[in-house]
């Protein structure tokens, strides 16, 4: 690949793995995806591999489980690599950071005092926001001149009404941040970007997005501003998901601590990582080996994963005051038509009607003509997102540095 003048890194940081993608920038400010990859097996079998423009592999690459044994060091095999590639280091790099809390709503540049405001957030979002955090602290120890973004999932749902993101708590808690914050807000911001060119009829309206993927939630969006989500204070609400349970009664966490004398540490490692489809089915967390299963346990837990779905598809309905579109997007959404197919059957009564033709096919469009509410199926580009918020820190950031030149 030849340089190019400047490039934007995405960054989605696992506990054992990173994805990744490569941005150009245009002379416009157009963005030009270039590359796309991951490194997996952090510590146990590393193995980068990356894909070019045309879907062509540009590296293949394993290492012994010593030689990468952290995601910092990762990250280093990752950026090695770009430099190879392009011929310098990227102008800039954006992270998804799941949890932004009540101080960021907005991409925001990262420095010392943000990074460490963000990680006292990391008990609201154990799975994430930590390996969220370790590239971005690699970085600034290799290279802290490099301009750093954090992107978060949060962010889409910060302008709610104050009724939609309060607890039946006192108001002392509500002012240290416990609150509804919503997520997957990367994605839904990335939807409703794209419905006035895919669904001109509905961008303005009031629409339900489904983002259904191993993490799951849903989105009232109103006139392309989120209005009410189904998850809140943490990652565990709403919908339920692979490892988590979703809505619980938080009685259910009392019974544990007092009849089962779990630890609180034991409490959160179960609830995210032995419930939902996982502890319902007992057999997978993986939406697609419950579709093939034979097993009573999978078909009751795809049942009460549609379940779900519909009753927070009413409740959202209900927040907006009615619906003019229902989105499904993520990898279930965009790829399980099965799922489709049943969700659509329990949301008749809002006045969706399914093609079952154009579900079979995936194709944009999956509700009849006359269907009151309208249904389409939207695949997501999160990166993309992280990318354009990435350019125009980095674009504001050139400008704030010109004026304090001239000044």
């Amino acid at each position: 690949m030849k340089a190019v003048s400047e490039t934007i890194l995405v960054v989605n940081a696992g506990s054992s793995s990173i994805k990744f993608q490569l941005f150009s920038v245009a002379g416009r400010g157009d963005l030009e995806r270039r590359l796309k990859g991951q490194i997996e097996g952090v510590g146990v079998k590393p193995h980068l591999i990356a894909r070019g423009i045309k879907g062509e592999t540009v590296i293949d690459e394993t290492w012994p489980p010593s030689e990468v044994d952290s995601v910092p060091k990762a990250l280093d095999k990752v950026v090695s690599f770009l430099r190879a590639e392009i011929g310098q280091l990227p102008t800039a790099i954006g992270h998804r950071v799941v949890h932004g809390g009540p101080h960021y709503s907005e991409p925001t540049l990262v420095d010392d005092a943000v990074l460490k405001r963000l990680d006292a957030f990391s008990p609201l979002a154990p799975l994430h926001q930590p390996n969220n955090l370790a590239p971005i602290r690699a970085v600034r120890a290799r290279q802290p001149q490099m301009l750093q973004v954090a992107c978060f999932d949060t962010a889409f749902h910060r302008g709610h009404p104050e009724v939609a993101d309060r607890y039946a708590l006192p108001e002392a808690l509500y002012a240290e941040g416990v609150r509804r914050y919503g997520f997957h807000g990367l994605s839904y911001e990335y939807i409703a970007d794209r419905l006035p060119e895919v669904a001109p009829r509905i961008a303005r309206g009031r629409v339900v997005v489904a983002h259904l993927g191993s993490g799951a939630s849903m989105c009232a969006i109103s006139g392309g501003k989120s209005v009410e989500s189904t998850l809140g204070f943490t990652a565990l609400d709403g919908l339920p998901m692979g490892t988590r349970p979703g809505q619980l009664d938080p009685g259910v966490v009392l019974y544990l601590m007092s009849e089962k004398g779990m630890s609180p540490k034991e409490i959160e490692h179960f609830l995210y990582n032995d419930c939902g489809l996982k502890g319902l089915s007992g057999i997978s967390n993986d939406i697609r080996e419950l579709l093939k299963s034979a097993d009573p346990q999978a078909k009751r837990t795809l049942d009460y994963f549609v379940h779900r779905i519909a009753l927070s598809a009413g409740m959202l309905a209900a927040a907006m005051g009615g619906i003019d579109g229902f989105v499904f997007t993520a990898g279930i959404g965009e790829n399980a038509r099965a799922i489709r197919e049943a969700v659509v059957k329990r949301l008749n009564w809002l006045g969706i009607e399914l093609d079952p033709d154009a579900n079979a096919k995936g194709s944009p469009l999956i509700s009849r003509k006359e269907s009151r509410v309208a249904c389409y199926v939207i695949p997501t580009d999160e990166e993309l997102m992280i990318a354009r918020h990435t350019l125009r820190v980095l674009r504001a950031q050139g400008t704030k540095q010109l004026v304090e030149k001239h000044a």
